[in-house]
């Protein structure tokens, strides 16, 4: 009989933690699911990166500035990305900032830029936030002088106080592309006999037309410290649709004053409107410019 007993024990005990554990698992709640990115699929990397092979310099052409062809794809205004909402200038004519540049390359490459293109990071090209798709920019590298003509067909920089994002191509030339960044100063090129299609409107080309030729700019203020008038452009852009950049000059003393503006505007309302916005918000006293 103990015998008995001390078996059917033995049984218990080995089975039991058998179950235990079989209990365990039924009642182990299911792992959650993580939601996917909503840009997930879009591209194949997750990190923006040079590519692997070497890029021999030599064989990037340089870009030549052409007659320009617009339409509206890429130049919709104004165009909201991350909650905050930009403006494409009328025109690139006089466009001229100094601040930092970027560039942006494998992650990207053989995706769609704003304008429709296909993005080629071995090519020279650029992205902008409100300069019209195409135009054409001179970038110089303040940091070895170092020159070349891009042609700008996309969109950004949206994160940080970068001014631009230039092709990895093109960083390349400008000789930062090891570092990330590098200070820049942007000096437009305006390409004769601009077309745009039948996508605009006839009055969507005079409206364009009408800006280029009679629009004012509201100057904020003029700073011989690039980081603050980078500060106050922040706080302009906070109070304004409008689009405010910073037009960098020499002076007759050899000094560099960066002039804080916003515009272009057209409607006399609008400046009054503005201008009391910029004193309300104790950033100056602005006073309309034409240049």
């Amino acid at each position: 009989m103990n015998m008995i007993m001390n078996s059917t024990v033995l049984r218990i005990s080995l089975v039991s933690p058998i179950l235990l554990a079989m209990m365990a698992c039924s009642s182990a709640p299911a792992p959650e699911q993580t939601p996917e990115s909503p840009n997930k699929g879009r591209y194949s990397i997750s990190q923006d990166r040079a590519p692997t092979r070497i890029v021999d310099l030599s064989a990037i052409p340089e870009v030549i500035p052409q007659p320009l062809h617009r339409t509206m794809a890429g130049n919709r205004s104004p165009y909201t990305v991350l909650g905050k909402s930009y403006r494409v200038l009328p025109t690139e004519e006089g466009y001229f900032e100094r601040g930092v540049a970027s560039w942006y390359g494998e992650k990207f490459h053989g995706h769609k830029t704003s304008n429709g293109e296909v993005f080629d990071m071995y090519q020279v090209s650029a992205a902008h936030k409100s300069l019209p798709i195409p135009s054409f920019l001179r970038v110089t590298n303040l940091d070895n002088n170092r020159s070349i003509v891009v042609r700008v067909n996309d969109r950004g920089p949206f994160h940080g106080d970068r001014v631009i994002d230039l092709s990895y191509a093109a960083a390349l030339k400008l000789g930062y592309a090891d570092r990330g960044t590098a200070r820049v100063q942007l000096e437009s090129i305006v390409a004769t006999g601009v077309s745009r299609d039948r996508e605009v409107s006839s009055t969507q080309n005079e409206t364009l037309r009408v800006s280029s030729a009679a629009s004012k700019y509201l100057q904020v203020g003029a700073f011989s410290e690039l980081s603050i008038a980078r500060e106050v452009s922040s706080r302009v852009e906070e109070i304004t649709n409008l689009p405010v950049f910073i037009r960098s000059v020499n002076t007759s003393n050899n000094r560099i004053l960066h002039r804080v503006r916003v515009g272009p505007i057209s409607d006399p309302g609008q400046i009054q409107r503005v201008s009391q916005s910029v004193v309300a918000a104790n950033l100056g006293s602005p006073y309309t410019v034409t240049e």
